[in-house]
């Protein structure tokens, strides 16, 4: 009886701290004195990014021809990671008028330089992404440091929906406590969360936006990409490719609704039978 008493006050224990947590609220100055701050001050900061980012935009000279060699490689990159869904005709020609050994795009010799003679012979393109690189990156340091110092600590929401504990690390930044529901989200994660999630916010307001820092990134490693030895590796890569078409399944199992369908079963019955083994 002792056992089954100390078991049961575990139990209504457990239970009343399982209901506490399910029925935490926080308290109003967290969102008056938190979230909020912390949500206009990274869209304020976004915003002298970009006017800052303008004033620092030089109409640099694009060589039409070293654009045009990278984009070359991105497209085959493109057609290696999806050519299961395309017809084994369609490859076949993207492959030989990349690889053709006389006509091939990857065959003829490549007209851009590579990243140092351009720097040695253009100046000013390391001068650019210096640039770049100092209003992408001191801005958000500062505000880094100004959330830390200032909010560390605080929870200041909660997701909506269930999460497992994987997502502990993302959303708790800051806070060791495990007992707290992992749908919770701190002060530090909700800087990161507006980071990420202010982009879309920002080409609304802004128009063009100058702030896509993964658009910027792609954009200086296409420029400075070495395309002679990306030419011989995505060459190699689609040479050595056997091409195995992933939507033969779907082409049969489309085949046999349609006959279902026409014979005069019913959409459910045309649809098992199409999905059968």
């Amino acid at each position: 009886k002792g056992c089954q008493g100390k078991l049961g006050g575990i139990s209504q224990g457990a239970q009343g701290r399982a209901a506490a947590m399910e029925t935490l609220r926080l308290d109003g100055d967290i969102r008056n004195w938190v979230l909020i701050p912390i949500t206009v001050a990274m869209f304020l900061v976004g915003v002298l990014r970009h006017n800052f980012a303008k004033l620092l935009r030089s109409d640099a000279k694009v060589d039409l021809k070293a654009l045009r060699e990278a984009q070359a490689v991105i497209r085959a990159e493109r057609i290696r990671n999806n050519a299961g869904y395309m017809q084994g005709a369609g490859f076949r020609q993207r492959r030989f008028f990349f690889c053709d050994k006389t006509t091939g795009v990857f065959s003829q010799k490549t007209k851009k330089l590579n990243p140092q003679q351009q720097m040695m012979s253009d100046p000013s393109m390391m001068t650019d992404m210096l640039k770049k690189n100092l209003n992408m990156i001191v801005p958000q340091m500062l505000t880094a440091a100004w959330v830390n110092f200032f909010f560390t600590g605080f929870v200041v929401g909660k997701v909506p929906f269930p999460l497992t504990q994987r997502f502990r690390g993302m959303l708790q930044r800051g806070i060791e406590l495990q007992s707290l529901d992992v749908t919770y989200i701190s002060s530090l994660s909700w800087y990161f969360l507006n980071f990420f999630g202010l982009r879309g916010v920002f080409s609304l307001c802004l128009g063009q936006n100058e702030l896509d820092d993964a658009q910027a990134m792609q954009q200086q490693m296409a420029m400075g990409m070495d395309t002679g030895r990306a030419f011989v590796a995505v060459k190699e890569n689609l040479d050595m490719m056997q091409h195995d078409f992933m939507l033969h399944v779907a082409e049969q199992r489309a085949e046999r609704l349609l006959r279902r369908l026409v014979s005069g079963d019913s959409t459910d019955q045309a649809r098992a039978f199409a999905t059968a083994e």
